[in-house]
């Protein structure tokens, strides 16, 4: 009996000590500012694939001439993705259908881009997706700028 409680009590302090951690690590991401929640679709074909499917929810970060996207749910302290300023074309600007409205965040506006030949798609609020537009035309002369 001593030993059940033990093992509980030990089991409920590691959860309660993965979810400070958890919740500390979103903490120092956000600390230097410049931060929304963004989902993120790696690799999508051309046609709009609307089952919910593949979408994994993120922070994504500015940080000069790239945005440091960064998984909610991990520990990791390094972006998963980097997206370069100069190689992220705009392609297209959709709403949510079918089963991504289920999938995503209930203001989110879907973004469907082009990243060094690999199709991808950002889910972000209204706000962020101006605040996202913005930084996208704000390259430095002589750069490029694909935005739709």
């Amino acid at each position: 009996m001593l030993l059940a409680l033990l093992v509980s009590g030990l089991v409920i302090a590691l959860v309660v000590i993965g979810f400070f951690v958890f919740g500390l690590r979103r903490r120092l991401i956000q600390r230097s500012g410049g931060t929304f929640d963004c989902a993120l679709r790696w690799g999508v074909a051309e046609a709009p694939d609307l089952s919910g499917k593949g979408w994994v929810y993120g922070i994504a970060r500015y940080g000069g001439d790239r945005v440091e996207w960064f998984r909610v749910f991990s520990y990791s302290h390094r972006p998963r993705r980097l997206l370069e300023r100069s190689s992220i074309e705009v392609l297209a600007r959709r709403a949510p259908e079918g089963e991504e409205e289920l999938a995503l965040l209930s203001d989110a506006v879907v973004l469907g881009c082009l990243h060094e030949g690999t199709r991808l798609e950002l889910a972000m609020s209204e706000d962020a997706l101006t605040g996202f537009l913005a930084w996208l035309e704000a390259a430095p002369p002589g750069q490029r700028v694909n935005v739709a």
